[in-house]
């Protein structure tokens, strides 16, 4: 049994190592210059600086700091939008009975399987008709249709795991639909709400489809479209590049540390009531 352990541990930590490569190769290709990596990331000699992460936050084509200032407002903005929608129509599907809630669930459901592909053209134009294109608004709306369908079956599974007891109480008390969403099931949805905004967030900051749709202006574009123009038209700064790419991956990794507590409870809440 102890060395059944050990050899578990060993393929562990070796795929871990495996996986890890990757990830320190751009790291020390972004701290160092390229001559210093122009044979691999690993040969000496090592002069570590911080000048490829200056050069890309400054970028006189595509500087990353007003990409960060877009990407922002557009990931909290699709995150906030969709998840309070989703949560009152969760609460609807997941308690409520009426004409048509199951093709209603069959639609979102389908909804689902939908590639963005399919939806390029109707989009841009939808957005054309109505003064959104090339317009943060619009990003941010595209965003949060694209993300409501997931939301709604996420938060509805959710939902039916509390007992229906809480509300009834609620009712007794004199409260109605609308309080008792607010007051007693809105403040338990707290953890699967964490879990849905962290992925939600994660995967509209490192969406490029729907950015490359709609967004065009220099000044709007968000950094996922920022990064490919760091490249040089006859030469490319692998460093620039590597440095680009860690201070688009910083936020997410920041979001999802601080809020992994709350993920993880929300992700395997369904699973232990």
């Amino acid at each position: 049994m102890r060395k059944r352990n050990i050899l578990a541990k060993s393929i562990a930590i070796g795929v871990a190592i495996i996986w890890a490569l990757p990830f320190i190769g751009i790291v020390m290709t972004a701290l160092r210059p390229s001559r210093e990596v122009l044979y691999g990331w690993w040969y000496p000699p090592f002069h570590l600086s911080i000048k490829n992460f200056v050069g890309a936050w400054t970028h006189p084509t595509a500087a990353l700091g007003i990409g960060l200032r877009n990407s922002v407002q557009v990931a909290v903005g699709a995150t906030v939008l969709p998840t309070l929608v989703a949560s009152l129509m969760a609460y609807g599907l997941g308690r409520l009975r009426f004409p048509g809630r199951g093709p209603l669930l069959m639609l979102i459901g389908l909804l689902l399987a939908l590639p963005q592909q399919m939806i390029a053209w109707p989009l841009f134009r939808e957005m054309h008709a109505m003064g959104l294109l090339n317009s943060l608004t619009g990003l941010i709306l595209a965003h949060s249709a694209w993300g409501l369908p997931w939301i709604v079956f996420f938060l509805r599974g959710y939902i039916e795991t509390l007992p229906v007891e809480l509300e009834e109480a609620a009712r007794i008390d004199g409260a109605g639909r609308l309080k008792t969403f607010l007051y007693v099931i809105f403040p338990l949805m707290l953890p699967a709400l964490a879990s849905v905004m962290v992925l939600q967030f994660t995967w509209v900051w490192n969406d490029f489809f729907l950015a490359l749709i709609l967004i065009f202006d220099p000044n709007k574009m968000v950094l996922t479209q920022r990064i490919p123009l760091l490249r040089g038209q006859y030469h490319v700064d692998w460093g620039l590049l590597s440095a680009g790419a860690l201070i688009t991956m910083l936020v997410p990794l920041l979001v999802f540390i601080f809020l992994q507590r709350y993920f993880v409870k929300g992700l395997i809440g369904g699973a232990v009531k």
